[in-house]
Order: C-alpha cells, then structure tokens, then sequence
C-alpha cells in the first residue's frame, strides 16, 4: 500500500478550470471532477499497478490551459536510517529533524507563492495587451477627430463665393 498526494491548479487559460479524473488499474474511478480551478486528493493504494491521470478541456476547445501538478507518491525517506522505530534522539538528531520538516514547509508554502506569482503575471500581461490596444484606438480616436475639428476651423475661414445672376 502507497500513500498518493495529488495536486491540481489552473494557472493560466479560459476560465481557470478543467475536469479531472483519477483512474486506478482496473479503471475503477478514484477522482472526477469537473470545472475545477484547484483541488486536491489523498489516497492510500489498495493494489498495484499503473494509476491514470487525465484533464480534459472538452468544455472550452479553443482557449489553451496551463495545468500545474503535484503528484508524490510514497512515504518521505527516513533521514535516519533508525527512525522508523522507536528510538531516543539526540539534540542534535531532532533539531536536524525538526529544521528538516520546517523547510519541507517553507518549500511547499514557495511553491505557492510561485503559482501565484505566475497566474498573477500571466493575468499582468494580459491585461498590459488589452491596454496596448485600447490606446492604440484612443490614439487613433484622438487623430481623427483633431483633424475633424482642424477641417471645420478652416471651413469657417473660407470665402464665399458669391454668384449673381
């Protein structure tokens, strides 16, 4: 038996979700979700053999996504080759320890900050695209009618002409 951790986030594209689905190896459905910004899954393996992941995107075809998966499988290795029974510890062995599971932590807790880090980038240039060309109109706005109001000035200049019959 194995211990799985899985993780899904929608960092970029359409909506920000997608269906999953976890499959074990007889095809016995573990995890279906659909439209699905971030989730989670922890499970134990009842048997062995090959566990299928797979997202789907059916729902909106024409906007690309990008996934970001988590997958760990099996127990963390011992950093002691003695832990895994009752044993006294020196200082030193757990303070090594406990540093240990504070920087499993603090990478985790990175990890977050780095997806947060991309969806806001991405959602940054995004929106530094949609500025681009809404100015690109108003510039374009601006110049015509400058050269409206330019024409109508001189219109107002003009001599007439005066015809007589």
């Amino acid at each position: 038996m194995i211990f799985i951790n899985f993780a899904l986030q929608v960092i970029a594209g359409g909506n920000y979700d997608v269906d999953c689905f976890v499959t074990d190896p007889l095809n016995n459905a573990l995890y279906t979700e659909h439209k699905k910004q971030y989730d989670s899954l922890t499970h134990t393996t009842a048997m062995k053999g090959v566990y299928k992941v797979c997202f789907s995107n059916e729902f909106s075809t024409f906007s690309h996504k990008t996934v970001y998966l988590d997958f760990r499988a099996g127990d963390a290795d011992r950093l002691l080759p003695g832990m895994s029974k009752a044993t006294s510890l020196t200082q030193m062995e757990s303070t090594c320890i406990s540093i240990h599971e504070i920087l499993k932590v603090v990478a985790d807790t990175q990890t977050r900050y780095r997806l947060r880090e991309a969806q806001d980038r991405i959602r940054a240039e995004e929106l530094n695209g949609r500025i681009f060309y809404w100015s690109i109109g108003e510039t374009f706005i601006i110049c015509v009618v400058g050269i409206g109001q330019v024409l109508l000035l001189k219109s107002f200049f003009r001599e007439k002409q005066m015809n007589s019959i």
